[in-house]
């Protein structure tokens, strides 16, 4: 393929032709209707099962397809990429099963989990850069250096083509989906998915979803909307830049990395702009609780990237209401100290995990009364603190703090009530 013909977005035959290119090398995992998921939505739910791919993720359908399509000299030389991981891996694993030598650059923020397996499954990697920005000029001048071929995460015809086989295989299983839910990094994704889509259903609904902290799709998108394709190719990329920085600038990274990306391609915007009918935004809360409804529902692993579709239906539960909706549970690959933290803030949120602070009289047998009292109503006590001279108490009186586990909102009022019934006054504290 010429470099001309690789800097433009493929379409439907380029993406049947990565079905067959990768067929039996990549898994056509499986795509099924969540009820549970679905009832709480408010409609029904078809999620595609992306984190059973062997490195957890969708990326290796792009991967796989360019690899596929290197020269005997590309080979030889070997490949280089920049990817917060996701990516990395894909690429590192079908570079590895072809022979092929392949370095990958990433941010410094990338989860460690995502460093290791990188590692592991044959690539070398370096860390370079607190941005992509910064990581992605790294990788161009030991391109330079090597004389190795870069393959771009999401801005390269072949790796699009390469993602947009989710799409057909979705509607080949799940023919009547009104609407396609797909997160937006770099937005190789969406426009894989979204031109295979629209060639076998024009009407389909595709909407597309970024987190708060990392908006620059969506700001380009309302931008653009409305406007001819041939303006897209001038708006220069620190538009999207900016509006990232500065919603940024109050929140710090997101939990969603894999599309932690400060604008969408050069490739990738055009098609979003002409096929994506709406861009959503959704919280770092929204998508916490989406990985966790996942795992306890599904018994199946997210990362905040792969949460991000159910986060918006869930956020927005007016704007699928009824709807027959797909959803793609990209990756799977979230750090395990980070999914601990989620769980326990999920617990939090839910008030399933409550700390009380409980004035008492300070003599013998109080705490052991409150104890009691927790017990009667079936919750359990977790974690006991004592404040005395820090408590702004009369002198004969302590402040008891505890962390109490309950069944949820109501029971925990219920056991609150039954402590004030008892004559002790108890506050739910949700910070300091």
């Amino acid at each position: 393929m010429s470099e001309q013909a690789r800097i433009s977005a493929p379409e439907f035959d380029d993406i049947v032709a990565a079905r067959e290119r990768i067929r039996g090398h990549v898994n056509e995992t499986p795509t099924r209707e969540s009820v549970t998921l679905g009832e709480i939505a408010g409609c029904r739910l078809f999620l595609k099962f992306e984190n059973r791919q062997f490195t957890a993720s969708f990326k290796e359908r792009g991967a796989a397809n360019r690899l596929a399509q290197l020269d005997d000299a590309e080979r030889r030389a070997g490949v280089i990429a920049v990817s917060a991981g996701n990516h990395a891996q894909g690429l590192a694993y079908h570079a590895s099963r072809l022979g092929i030598p392949a370095v990958i650059v990433m941010p410094r923020f990338t989860p460690f989990v995502k460093i290791e397996n990188t590692q592991r499954l044959g690539a070398e990697v370096v860390l370079s850069g607190e941005t992509f920005a910064a990581a992605r000029e790294e990788m161009a001048r030991i391109a330079a250096e090597r004389g190795l071929t870069i393959v771009h995460p999401y801005d390269d015809r072949d790796i699009i083509a390469g993602q947009g086989t989710i799409g057909i295989e979705m509607l080949e299983v799940v023919p009547e989906l009104d609407t396609l839910v797909v997160s937006i990094g770099g937005g190789g994704l969406i426009a894989g998915i979204a031109t295979a889509a629209r060639h076998i259903k024009p009407g389909i609904e595709i909407i597309g979803v970024q987190a708060e902290l990392f908006r620059g799709a969506y700001e380009l998108w309302q931008a653009h909307h409305g406007q001819s394709t041939a303006a897209h190719a001038v708006t220069p990329p620190e538009v999207a830049a900016a509006a990232t920085a500065k919603s940024r600038a109050s929140g710090g990274p997101t939990i969603a990395e894999g599309i932690a990306v400060e604008h969408p391609g050069a490739l990738t915007m055009p098609v979003i702009d002409e096929l994506v009918d709406d861009i959503l935004l959704v919280s770092e809360a929204d998508i916490e609780r989406a990985i966790v409804l996942v795992l306890e529902i599904e018994k199946t692993l997210v990362e905040g990237a792969g949460a991000a579709g159910l986060a918006a239906v869930l956020a927005y539960p007016e704007r699928f209401a009824g709807k027959r909706v797909g959803l793609v549970l990209c990756g799977g690959n979230i750090d395990s100290l980070t999914l601990a933290d989620i769980i326990e803030r999920n617990l939090v949120r839910n008030r399933r995990l409550a700390r009380l602070s409980i004035s008492a009289s300070d003599k013998p047998g109080s705490l052991a009364r409150i104890a009691a009292i927790i017990a009667e109503q079936g919750a359990n006590v977790e974690e006991v603190t004592h404040q005395r001279a820090f408590a702004d108490l009369p002198v004969r009186y302590v402040r008891i703090d505890m962390v109490i586990s309950t069944r949820g909102k109501d029971h925990l009022e219920a056991t609150m009530a039954a402590l004030a019934a008892a004559g002790f006054e108890a506050q739910l504290r949700l910070a300091g």
